[in-house]
This record gives structure tokens, sequence and C-alpha cells, in this order.
């Protein structure tokens, strides 16, 4: 007689337990047990312990049989793991963290992470093809819209897996903040003020008074903090350095010799690099809507900055239009004070529209979706890749599903609260995507591509490039405990699928933009693995977190323009200004969606807490107490650094940082 001791842990989330019937029957490569009951009642948190009686020994553990029955109603269960020690002392252990519904039999491998090529039993192969053929049912690829990445194929989050969707404590946070912050604006009547705002000083009445709203709110005419934002704010991945000014651009020395400095002109500070370039050709010619029946414009400006003696960057020159003339001036410094304003303000705007639909929602959600389903896919709970992924895309597929419903549908949040008609915001996702290389996700190549390698004060590159490295070498002490070489890497049939399908949907098979369709080497997986892992976490919350904090006051980030783009100077005053930024109740609106955006909602988890421990070798383990070793010297670096600093750039610190997007 054989006797194994089995412990069986339920999750410790208030609903997880359940009163049905559980049952284990366990796998070993010798033979199987009986079918054994472990309880029928399971409370949140705690664990049951059991002896499974044997004929004889099963041989190494290799499965365990989950098996759920209700006499009456249905009492959904979330299982942690189950742990199996052998009659030789040996533990066997089995991380579940799934859901079980209804009446159901669910089978959990080892904890072992093991590659395709390393199954040498027949059931744990079937097993393996078993979960994928389900996973694949079950995840589907759909078109949102054309020329977009391609999602999951849901309509609502009602639809969804009960084990990607919000936890109950989170969707609740998440519905009482949303409600709370509606009611609040709705009752101080701004939801309902379809006029201009009285002045700049009543702008700052909507928002609370916290400290990087307040300082945006001081200084945001100020060349320094305009130039600083293409640095440090929301959107700090558009800016280049520039060699040559494009034709399109025709900025003369005489017009920008002032703004230089003396001792230099424009040709040696081109050549010496310290011009800078951002061009939002991407919104050019993209159609525009009404908001409350009155039409709404939309610029496709160039903006021109020069690094100053002082390291930091200032505007110079500005043109609305991607093509020069008599009706399209170019804007300078030395204009009249609103024409000035005005002009940087329209620059705000483009940029609004190219962080939330590029850098945010492309770049960043759409991407992490891709990687998500992917992963579901092709790669079984078992391999290793999924064990060190899937805390990357925690609550990923609920909140995308989510903001296909209430935020980038027709009639929705961005529709409804931006200058763009909905077709033109599919336009501007999909002329994004076509411009999208692998380059420019991967964050050290970025910096070298754009020329921003040696910029002071460039806080995004330098926290990032920090994480980056940290990511890195996690993965690539992951990596190589698993595969032994590059034969491993190719010969991954799974890896490569994955690889394969992220290419073909998520980036739709264009080959221009340099992102493989096939990974042949050890370096190759990790620097992809690190992108994938970079983008779901770091770059989401840099581009994620300082929604609020730089958008709250309307003029620094405006979502629509009520007036057209200045064809001549001398035209622009305060009222015409007020009149052409947001009116209140659009203001309102978007803020909701600001604050809810930049929010800590419950049930975070940081980049680096791995509460579900899917790994169950020493090595992975050690590997994470490393990674969590770097992060947090990493957070003591930036936080020395803002000890002192009137404006914090925070949301690099790992403390800011979750592990997955998932707001």
């Amino acid at each position: 007689m054989a006797v194994y001791k089995v412990t069986v842990a339920t999750g410790d989330m208030a609903e997880a337990g359940t009163n049905n019937s559980i049952s284990i029957t366990l796998v070993g490569s010798y033979g199987e047990s009986r079918q054994t009951t472990v309880s029928f009642l399971f409370l949140p948190g705690k664990e049951k312990s059991l002896s499974v009686h044997c004929g004889q020994d099963l041989g190494p553990i290799v499965l365990i049989r989950l098996h759920k029955w209700r006499l009456f109603l249905e009492d959904a269960w979330f299982c942690k793991d189950v742990r199996v020690t052998a009659p030789n002392g040996t533990l066997y252990r089995f991380p579940c963290y799934q859901w079980l519904e209804g009446v159901t039999t669910v089978e959990v491998r080892e904890g072992s992470g093991k590659k395709l090529v390393d199954d040498k039993l027949q059931i744990l192969k079937e097993h393996r093809h078993e979960e994928l053929a389900a996973r694949q049912e079950a995840y589907r690829w759909k078109n949102f819209a054309q020329g977009w990445p391609r999602c999951l194929n849901v309509d609502s989050i009602f639809e969804l897996d009960s084990n990607i969707q919000f936890s109950r404590i989170r969707a609740n946070n998440f519905t009482g903040f949303l409600i709370f912050q509606g009611a609040s604006h709705f009752l101080s009547g701004f939801l309902l003020r379809r006029t201009s705002w009285n002045s700049l000083d009543e702008m700052r009445t909507i928002f609370s008074r916290t400290q990087v709203p307040e300082y945006v709110a001081k200084h945001w005419q100020e060349d320094d903090f305009f130039g600083s934002q293409f640095l440090n704010g929301n959107n700090p991945i558009i800016i280049h350095r520039c060699t040559t000014l494009p034709v399109k651009f025709p900025v003369t020395p005489e017009m920008v010799a002032g703004s230089l400095g003396g001792g230099t002109d424009l040709g040696k500070e081109l050549q010496e690099g310290r011009i800078f370039i951002v061009d939002y050709k991407v919104l050019e010619d993209i159609p525009t809507d009404t908001i409350y029946g009155r039409q709404q414009y939309i610029a496709a400006p160039l903006c021109l900055l020069h690094q100053g003696t002082d390291g930091l960057l200032r505007p110079i020159a500005i043109q609305l239009s991607q093509t020069p003339g008599p009706c399209n001036p170019i804007f300078l410094p030395s204009d009249d004070e609103w024409d000035w304003l005005l002009a940087k303000t329209w620059v705000r705007n483009a940029d609004f529209y190219s962080h939330q639909l590029l850098t945010h929602l492309l770049r960043t959600h759409l991407f992490g979706e891709v990687f998500a389903i992917a992963t579901l896919r092709h790669l079984p709970t078992c391999h290793p890749l999924f064990k060190l992924l899937m805390p990357h895309f925690h609550f990923t597929l609920h909140i995308n599903t989510l903001a296909r419903s209430v935020l980038i549908n027709r009639g929705g949040l961005i529709d409804k609260g931006s200058g763009v008609t909905y077709e033109g915001l599919l336009l501007v996702v999909q002329r994004g995507l076509e411009q999208v290389t692998y380059t420019s996700l991967c964050l050290p190549d970025d910096i070298l591509h754009r020329g921003m390698s040696h910029v002071p004060n460039y806080h995004y590159r330098d926290d990032g490039m920090s994480l980056w490295e940290a990511i890195e070498s996690f993965v690539t002490g992951i990596v190589t405990f698993y595969y032994g070489g590059d034969a491993a890497v190719s010969e991954d049939t799974e890896l490569q699928a994955w690889v394969m399908d992220i290419f073909t949907n998520g980036f739709l098979g264009r080959t221009s933009s340099g992102v493989p369709s096939s990974l042949q080497t050890v370096a190759e997986l990790i620097k992809f693995l690190t992108m994938v892992m970079f983008t779901c976490s770091a770059q989401h919350a840099a581009v994620n977190n300082g929604q609020y904090d730089l958008g709250a006051f309307v003029p620094n980030a405006p979502s629509s323009m009520r007036h057209p783009p200045p064809s001549e100077k001398g035209r622009a005053f305060l009222q015409h200004f007020l009149d052409t930024v947001p009116e209140v109740a659009t203001t309102a609106n978007i803020l909701v969606a600001l604050i809810l955006l930049s929010s800590q909602l419950k049930d975070r988890r940081l980049l680096g807490q791995y509460p579900e421990e899917w790994f169950t070798e020493a090595e992975p383990r050690r590997l994470i107490r490393a990674f969590q070793g770097r992060l947090e010297e990493i957070r003591d670096r930036i936080e020395e650094r803002n000890h002192l600093a009137e404006l914090r750039y925070n949301y690099l610190n790992p403390l800011e940082i979750e592990n997955s997007i998932s707001i």
C-alpha cells in the first residue's frame, strides 16, 4: 500500500471558497489513483489535507485531476495549488490558480517548466495538445477595425472566461470610482455647461488642487515646460534629433536667430545635434466631428526645438500644417504672446491624439492584448514562457474589452470628447500601425534611432533603460535555464507558433516593421521577451500614469479645438483662446476618463510581484528575488533624485508600475 499526503489550497479572495464537492485523482508515470473526495466545504485562504491510498507506487506524479460536482446550487471554487508528498518523501507542487465552475474536471500539470521536447510520456503530450486545442477554441481572433491589430473575439466583459476577468474587488472599485467621479462633476454643474470657460483661472476649479496639476496650471505657458514634456510627459517617444530640416518645414536661420542665442546659427546647431523635431504627420487630413452641434478642428503640426546651453529644450518654430505656404505661417517665440501660445496649444492638441491613440492605445493596450491572446493560444500552462509571461497580462483582456465597449467604440468617450470622427479615430490607429517598427518597441534601439542618447534631463530614457536592463537580466536567467542553446529555441514549435501569431495578428504580417516572425537564437528570444514584458509594464506606466497630472488643466492637453488653426498672425487674443479649447462639459467628460485611467485601483500587482507562484524550481525563484532586488535599487535611485525636485518624474518608479496593463 502506497500512501500519498495531499494538501489542497483555496485562493484567498472573498468568494474563492465553495460548498460543492471536490475530489482528486493522482496520475503518475506508472499508473493513477482512484478518485478520492477531498471535502464538501472549502474556505477562502484555507487548506485541506488528506491521504490518498494506492495499491502500488504510482511513480513520479506528473498530473492531478480535480473533479467538482454539485448536489444542489452551483458554487464556483478558486483553487490556488495542490501539493503531493510521495511515500518516499518527494514533494510535487501543482500550481493551479484557476476557477472551477459547474460540474467539471480540470487536469493540472506538475509545476516544473517543460517545453514540448521535454515531455516523454504520451499522457503529457496528449494533455499539452488538448489544453492548447481548448484554448484556441476559447480565445479566438477577430477584427475590430480594418488595419488595426486583431483582438479577442468577444463583445462584452460578460463573455470573458472567469480566469481573465477583473476580480470582484477590482470590478467594484472600478465601477464605484467611475460613478463617483461622474456624479461629482454632474453635481458641480460642469457636465451641464456647454459654454466656454470664463477665464483661465476658472479652469483650475474642475480639478483637485494636487501638486502636479497645480504646477502645470502655473507653468503651462512657459517654453521650458512645453519642451520638457517631450522628454518626461505622457508622450516621450516622438521627439527626434534633427540634422536636416525637412523641405516641408522651411524655417530660415533668420527666423530663429533670436531664440538660439549669440555666437551660433541654425546650421551650426543642426550640425552639432542641438535641434530636435516633432512631426504629427499621422494626423494630416483626419476627418473632424462636431461636439454639441459645433464643428471641431484638427491640425498636423511640426515643431522645432532647441537645446540651450543650460540643457533645456525650448520650442523655436511651429508650423500647423504639413504644407508650407502663405496661409500656413511659421509661428515663433518672438510673435505676439497669444499667437505663440495658441500655436503651442495646437501642438498640445495634436499630442493629445498622438499620445492617446498611438503611444497609449496602440503601442501598449492593443499590442499587450495581442501578446496575451497569442500566449494563451500557443503556450500551454507548463511551458516556461507561459509561466514567465502570464503575470504580465493580468486583467489586460478585461480592460481592453471594456475599452471597446465604452471608450473607443462609436459614441464612446473618445468619440464624444475629442474632435475627430469615429472613422478618423480608426484611421489614425491604422496609420500608426503602418509606421510601427520593432526598433521603436525596443527602448535601447529606439533611443539610438531617435538620436536621444545624450539629451540631459531625459528621465523617461534613464529610468526606462534601468528597467529594461533589469527585465532583460531576469529574462536572460529564465531563458538560459530552460533553453540549452540556439537549437532549443529554433526547434521549440510552440514558441515559433506564438511568435508567428503575434506577427500575423498583431502586426498584420508586415515584414517592413522588422518585427520577427520567428526566433532562431537565445539572444533573439531574450530581446523579444524583454520587449513584451517592458511594453506591458514599464512602457504602459510611463504613458498612462501621468494622464491626470498633465491633462487636468485643459489647455495643456486639449482634447478638441473649436476654431480652425490660424492662417495668419495677429488674430489671437484671450477670448478667442477660451473659445478654441474645449468647453466646460467636454473638459469634464474627458477629465472623468483621465482620473480613472490614472487612478490606483485595488488589487494592483506591481512590477516584479508574483503572488501566483507558477515557477516551482529553485533557480527561477532565485531569479525572481534577484529581479525584485534590482527593482528596489531603481526605486531608491529615483526617489533620491526626486527628493529635491520641484516637479518629480515618478511614473517609472517601480512602486508606480503594475506588472500588466490593467487600467
